[in-house]
């Protein structure tokens, strides 16, 4: 889009030349409380005074970390004790892939087609797209591939399974959420086997869909959760959480064989403690499932295929290609950013900040039917 930004702010993002777009993606899911949330500042201006980076993660005590780590784990089931605090969400997958291989001593990974889990060696190695691996090659060895929402991946998990790779609801591969009833089956199958179940959660975590994360929809927990994008406010961090006596396989042959020098950034915690801490205090949860019912209530026309997703992690799936470029670029006149998953040329994704007004919403909604109107 080639926009020189000039500021952001809530909604919408300003551009040198005096533009202003409302922000319908959150830069791709990372500002649901909007751009530069007051309490997010105040935290990054507090911990900026104090100091910014010391020391390698995990050598130095440092308050910002703990009391980050400390609320998160509390919102956490009982088996999710530690967490690993990372730059990205792509260092979350390298890292929950590492500890899997580990914990289990097991090489083989089964994942799926149309994932998304990042783009480094590792996590382009569990990413189901060719197009995108292919250039790459060779990647991991003994990664094994299925279709989603398919029982044919049961047959894939078996003793020699390290780890299970997926996301609840698959992001650029298309907003689709996995079946309950076939998690379930995972979930067991993954029990039966040894095998570690790893959610990757990057963009479906931190109330955007309605929960704090999407496994609490399902009911189903994971060995191991991935998670960043929306996690520092705006600011870049990421993290994997998983138990203690999985965790235990990093501390030894060899010893601090996981380590990062600017993961758990001390500003970067700061910002995410009191993302967090809004999240939780304020009614953006059910704010989601608003706008999930707003959403899909209105969106109803000629062109339209499907709106599916959960909570305000929505795909609006259209008839085809041209009109799915239309409606985009229909919108951005109209000063709406809009934008398309990395893996589909006909589905447009819908994810607001949480701090999205009604009227702001209808707008939005109002302008995309407009669009479609315009181009039949």
């Amino acid at each position: 889009m080639a926009l020189e930004i000039s500021n952001a702010e809530g909604c919408y993002i300003n551009t040198v030349s005096g533009e202003s777009y409302l922000d319908f993606i959150s830069g791709i899911a990372v500002s649901s409380l909007g751009h530069k949330h007051p309490k997010v500042i105040s935290a990054l201006h507090e911990q900026i005074d104090k100091h910014l980076h010391v020391m390698v993660y995990g050598e130095f005590v440092q308050k910002p970390q703990i009391e980050f780590a400390q609320l998160l784990l509390e919102q956490l089931p009982a088996s999710m004790e530690q967490i690993y605090l990372v730059n990205s969400g792509t260092e979350a997958t390298e890292g929950a892939l590492k500890l899997a291989k580990k914990y289990t001593q097991r090489t083989k990974l089964v994942a799926f087609k149309n994932s998304y889990h990042g783009d480094t060696h590792g996590s382009l190695s569990v990413t189901g797209r060719d197009i995108y691996r292919d250039p790459y090659l060779p990647l991991l060895p003994d990664v094994h591939f299925s279709e989603f929402n398919s029982e044919r991946v049961l047959d894939l998990i078996d003793i020699k399974t390290a780890a299970v790779i997926l996301e609840p609801i698959q992001g650029e591969g298309g907003i689709i959420p996995a079946e309950k009833k076939w998690l379930r089956s995972i979930r067991k199958r993954c029990n039966e086997c040894g095998v570690l179940l790893i959610f990757d959660e990057i963009q479906s975590g931190f109330g955007r869909t309605g929960k704090l994360f999407a496994f609490e929809q399902y009911e189903v927990i994971p060995d191991i959760l991935c998670i960043a994008k929306a996690m520092g406010g705006g600011m870049p961090i990421g993290g994997f959480v998983s138990s203690t006596k999985i965790f235990q396989t990093f501390k030894f042959d060899p010893p601090l064989n996981h380590v990062t020098t600017f993961g758990g950034h001390p500003v970067s915690c700061a910002a995410a403690y009191a993302n967090l801490k809004e999240l939780l205090s304020g009614n953006y949860l059910q704010r989601a499932s608003e706008i999930e019912q707003i959403v899909k209530s209105t969106l109803k026309s000629r062109g339209i295929v499907e709106v599916r997703g959960v909570g305000a992690m929505l795909g609006l799936e259209m008839e085809n290609r041209d009109v799915t470029e239309y409606v985009v670029n229909y919108c951005f006149d109209k000063g709406i950013l809009l934008g398309w998953t990395l893996h589909s040329n006909t589905l447009i994704r819908l994810a607001p900040p949480l701090i999205i007004t009604t009227e702001q919403l209808k707008f939005v909604l109002e302008t995309i039917l407009e669009s479609i109107e315009s181009y039949y």
